[in-house]
Formats: C-alpha cells, sequence, structure tokens
C-alpha cells in the first residue's frame, strides 16, 4: 500500500497499544514500526532501475528481516521510553505484528513482495486490491486525524481507532470476496470464448475494487480485457498483444532483461517502438485501457535506454488521466 496508509494505520495501532502509557509518542512509534519495511528506497542509491525494481519489497518485506529487527526495535524502545510497565515481550508483540501486517498488506496488490528473502526469490502477489485504494485509506485517515486531535485522556480515543482499524479490515474482506467472484467469472468466461491459456492474472483498475484487469497468458501471448462486477453478461471483449520474444534476440544477454523478465512472472510483451525495444509488464496495466483496448502499458522499460527509465512503475500510472477518462472510468465500472 502507499506510505500514507502505512503510516495512518501504524499510528493507529500505535496509539491502541501504548496510548495511556506514551501519550502521542505511541503513534509516531506505531508509525514508524509500520513504515519500516519501506526503508528499502535506499537502494536506489546505488541500484539500477531494474535491480530497484527487485530490491523494493525484497529482503526488507521478507518474514526473516521481521525476525530479526522485531528483538533490536522492542530493546531500543524499552530502553527509550523508560519509567514505563511495558514489557520486553509486549514490545517485541507490537514490533512484529506491526511489520507483519505491513508484509501481508503489501502482498495484496500486483507489485510482489520477497516474503522467502533470500531463501527463495519468490514474490507473493495475490491481487485484492489497488496500491493506492482510497475506499481502503479513508477510514484510517479520518481516525488517524481524530487521534491528533483528541486529548490523550480521551475514552474517545478507543471508539476511533476501532472504527479506523475496523472499517478498512471490512473493506479488506469486501475486496478478497469480490477477488473471489471476478476469477470465478472469469474462467467462465474463458471456457465459454474458448480462451486457450496457461495462467492467468486479474487485478483492480486504479482507485477502486469494480473494475479488474484480466489478462490471460500462453506461449504465443496475452488475452487482455476488462470484467467489472456488474457486468450483466458473461463477456469480456478481449484483444490479442503477442509476446513477442523473437525481438529479443539482439539483447538477450541484456542483464536487465534477465531481471526485468523475473519481476515480471512473465507477464510481458515486447515492442518496437521508434526503432527501440520496449520491455512492458503487464501486471500494471493499460494507460486508461478502459477507455482505449489499444493503450500503452502502465510499466514500459527502454531495454536499449536504461538512462530513460525512472520512475519507470509510477511514470504510466495515471498517464492521460482527464475528465472524459475519469467519468469514462465510472461508466464502465457501472457494468455492460
Amino acid at each position: 500500500m502507499d506510505s500514507i496508509t502505512h503510516i495512518a494505520l501504524g499510528a493507529c495501532m500505535g496509539d491502541a497499544f501504548a496510548g495511556k502509557q506514551l501519550g502521542k509518542r505511541a503513534m509516531f512509534l506505531g508509525a514508524i514500526a509500520q513504515s519500516l519495511p519501506d526503508i528499502d528506497f535506499v537502494a536506489a542509491a546505488w541500484t539500477n532501475t531494474a535491480e530497484n525494481l527487485l530490491a523494493h519489497r525484497g529482503f526488507t518485506h521478507s518474514i526473516l528481516f521481521v525476525i530479526i529487527i522485531t528483538p533490536l526495535l522492542a530493546l531500543l524502545a524499552e530502553k527509550w521510553h523508560r519509567p514505563h510497565n511495558i514489557t520486553l515481550g509486549q514490545w517485541m508483540r507490537f514490533f512484529g505484528i506491526q511489520a507483519f501486517i505491513h508484509l501481508l498488506i503489501d502482498g495484496m496488490n500486483v507489485y510482489g513482495v520477497g516474503w522467502f528473502e533470500p531463501f527463495s526469490h519468490h514474490r507473493v502477489s495475490y491481487n485484492w486490491i489497488y496500491v493506492a485504494d482510497p475506499f481502503y485509506s479513508v477510514w484510517l485517515g479520518i481516525a488517524f486525524l481524530m487521534l491528533l486531535i483528541l486529548r490523550r485522556n480521551s475514552p474517545q480515543r478507543a471508539w476511533w481507532i476501532r472504527f479506523g482499524v475496523g472499517m478498512s479490515t471490512i473493506y479488506l474482506f469486501y475486496c478478497g470476496l469480490n477477488k473471489l467472484k471476478i476469477d470465478n467469472d472469469v474462467r467462465d468466461v474463458f471456457k465459454k470464448q474458448n480462451i486457450s491459456y496457461t495462467n492467468y492474472f486479474t487485478t483492480p483498475t486504479p482507485l477502486n475494487n469494480w473494475l479488474w484487469f484480466v489478462v490471460a497468458s500462453n506461449d504465443s501471448g496475452h488475452y487482455i480485457g476488462y470484467r467489472s462486477l456488474f457486468d450483466s453478461e458473461r463477456k469480456i471483449d478481449f484483444h490479442f498483444v503477442p509476446k513477442n520474444d523473437s525481438l529479443l534476440k539482439q539483447v538477450q544477454d541484456h542483464e536487465d532483461l534477465q531481471k526485468l523478465k523475473r519481476f515480471s512472472k512473465g507477464y510481458y510483451a515486447i515492442q518496437n517502438r521508434n526503432d527501440t525495444l520496449i520491455f512492458n509488464d503487464l501486471r500494471f496495466g493499460q494507460m486508461i485501457g478502459w477507455m482505449n483496448p489499444n493503450a500503452p502499458f502502465a510499466f514500459y522499460y527502454y531495454l536499449q535506454h536504461p538512462s530513460e527509465n525512472n520512475l519507470v512503475v509510477q511514470r504510466g500510472r495515471f498517464a492521460g488521466w482527464n475528465k472524459e477518462a475519469f467519468l469514462a472510468l465510472l461508466k464502465r465500472i457501472r457494468g455492460n
């Protein structure tokens, strides 16, 4: 999830854990604990773009990292906040739960998380929720603001914590149910439309959990389409995107290419644009694809010009958005 959401969630959990003993310092501790796995952003200082894609949500989002940092943070907190009646074991549970929840939530979107690093490079992603979903974050944001406003001993603080964490958790379970329904629908559509595939994925489109991006892949390429929870017909208007592996002959041994293939989990397509080879990672969707089925992909990497690939994940995420595109998204969400 986005950093602001992690901060708000961590602050709410911190206040619930030790707000009475530490006051609003508990919110600060919680926000730091919840955000700590994202310290991997510093890797950008010495890695190139392709390496940084794998470093982000890599080791610092692993179970081993949580096991290492939990006792260290607990010892620091126990010594820093004296006198207090919080035991070392309670500190360890607090920091451990915060970090594990961070890993769990980040696994819910398409980027993937290296839970098992360094023993396995498999990246966990179960695609329940878009990386920035306001319908998840708003409850935590409201609770966070109320905790900042209310006095330390206000009895209302506990209610707002339950409200923020409870509503966001309910929404996550709702997203999981949506995921189950969409996957069931698209498998039925694949069968009815005779779509041949070896693997597939579904993931929410930006800022909502009702319109989903669907990709079914085989050895030659990918069938791409959109499915709304409110579509009445068991039908998806797919278009086919060839994988174009044959275009990679001239860069087959390129080190960045091998990292990109690993990062994309095989959901990639190669294009030749203006005599430049483009590596598209399909998992991040298309730029306003619900409006233009042939829209470019949000994630594109210049294989022959690696220096031009700064902010490769973010640069296409909201490209082309305007009032017309937003209204088209709302219309497509309502279903066919």
